[in-house]
């Protein structure tokens, strides 16, 4: 599988500078690592987590040789909820305050609804179901008290289209939608936004792992570029809605596809 016509990268231009931003599951190569690196390019202070303590710890040294100390890693299992809360106390202890949240973790995985066990059906929906909800709530506690902020979580047009194997988690997506949405309206009386990306196909060496090339090619064609999103792309959407460009924005789910089926 090859890219057809892929963009230059897009240089940043200070839309986050001076803001504090917690993003979670950002040990590296996918969406959360790619946002990560965008909001330090936009001039955050940003504190990436993630439950894999190994990446996230070779990706704060990678992000810091080249940010200094505006970035710091703070490890975090998004179905615990004391270890959220660390994450959380830890981004105002450091920095005096909380001003965006990407919540990006979240667990896939494929089988067939007649077969799929308990286990597969829970674990897909605690991490990003589940895990979207603990960081959200933790993000408000702190957030309504200072009269501001973003809430940007990560969702997927799965959670819209149909897919064979994926009944979990389009569920757990299709969850982060409606999350979002109840959400934004509560938080709206606080001047606190959260809206959410939906990706279609972000390719990056996790998700080639564990998917076959036969499905990647399958998910490709159905691409109107004929090529995957690089994972930079999402991030830039991602720092579109937790800029002022997307102050009237609240409630929203914002495709970052173009799938054409």
């Amino acid at each position: 599988m090859t890219d057809v016509e892929s963009p230059a990268y897009v240089p940043g231009h200070g839309l986050l500078r001076g803001r504090t931003a917690v993003v979670t599951a950002a040990a590296g190569a996918g969406i959360g690592g790619a946002t990560a690196r965008r909001f330090l390019q936009e001039g955050a202070r940003v504190l990436i987590s993630d439950a894999h303590l190994r990446r996230l710890k070779e990706y704060e040294a990678e992000l810091a040789r080249e940010f200094g100390d505006a970035v710091t890693a703070v490890p975090c299992d998004v179905t615990d909820e004391a270890q959220v809360r660390t994450l959380f106390e830890t981004a105002v202890r450091e920095h005096g305050r909380l001003d965006v949240v990407v919540n990006n973790a979240g667990l896939g995985g494929t089988a067939a609804l007649a077969d799929m066990t308990d286990e597969q059906w829970s674990r897909v929906l605690d991490v990003t179901l589940n895990g979207t909800f603990r960081c959200t709530r933790a993000a408000l506690c702190l957030m309504r008290d200072t009269r501001g902020g973003v809430i940007v979580n990560n969702a997927s047009v799965v959670g819209w289209r149909a897919q064979a194997g994926q009944a979990h988690y389009a569920a757990a997506k299709a969850g982060v939608m409606a999350l979002t949405r109840c959400a934004a309206v509560e938080a709206a009386a606080y001047g606190v936004r959260v809206n959410a990306v939906a990706p279609s196909l972000a390719l990056h060496p996790h998700l080639v792992k564990v998917t076959t090339p036969e499905v990647l090619e399958e998910l490709t064609a159905r691409e109107a570029f004929g090529r995957y999103a690089h994972p930079w792309e999402v991030a830039n959407v991602i720092v579109f809605l937790a800029s002022g460009y997307s102050s009237y924005m609240t409630g929203e789910v914002v495709p970052v596809s173009s799938q054409r089926a």
